[in-house]
């Protein structure tokens, strides 16, 4: 009898059983919108760190032609390391449940980042005014593909911090607009170390 117990008896069952016991019917605890960002930020560092290694792998043809570097790099650069600065002080203002400080953070980081896009621009166009056009050579190509595919990303940062500020002006409380204060300087701090490495790329290059 004994024998055949053994032969009949599932031991996988009463493992599976143990670990329902360990779960306990939690739920797993990283919030949705966390782990979507997550998951964005690690395709995104991919993405531009291939877009880094065709950059390096091109530059070593004979026919690459560096192009000036605009002084408004410069500019924009500051204006994009005060819109992150601008953002984590929101951020801080919502950890201590302080509104006009987060209220300040969000208006700042969203007025530095449109200065940011609106200067990359004006330095598409002195280049272009130059004559320094994408077709006439891949050093030229590169840079508008690179400051164009990272000024794209923050403009889509854009729309979820004018959704976040838009439900901060409304009066939500505080409370059910952290998490996106939160994700949206998580994403800003993300896009300024990827423009800080892009940049010094194309200056040392």
């Amino acid at each position: 009898m004994s024998i055949f117990r053994q032969l009949t008896d599932k031991p996988w069952v009463a493992a599976q059983g143990k670990v329902d016991d360990r779960h306990d019917g939690s739920e797993f605890s990283l919030p949705t919108a966390t782990l979507g960002l997550r998951v964005l930020l690690a395709v995104l560092t991919v993405l531009f760190s291939l877009l880094v290694v065709a950059y390096g792998d091109r530059l070593a043809v004979a026919d690459w032609r560096p192009l000036p570097e605009p002084w408004l790099l410069w500019l924009n650069t500051v204006f994009l390391i005060l819109s992150s600065v601008a953002l984590q002080w929101a951020c801080v203002g919502a950890s201590w449940h302080r509104m006009d400080a987060m209220k300040a953070g969000l208006l700042g980081g969203g007025v530095f980042a449109f200065a940011f896009l609106a200067g990359q621009v004006l330095a598409w166009q002195q280049l272009v005014a130059l004559g320094y056009f994408a077709k006439t050579n891949p050093a030229n190509a590169f840079f508008y593909l690179i400051t164009g595919l990272h000024g794209l990303h923050l403009l889509g940062g854009l729309v979820a911090w004018g959704w976040t500020s838009a439900k901060v002006w409304r009066g939500f409380d505080i409370a059910r607009v952290r998490l996106s204060v939160e994700l949206c300087t998580v994403y800003w701090h993300f896009l300024l170390v990827v423009w800080l490495v892009l940049f010094a790329l194309l200056l040392f290059t």
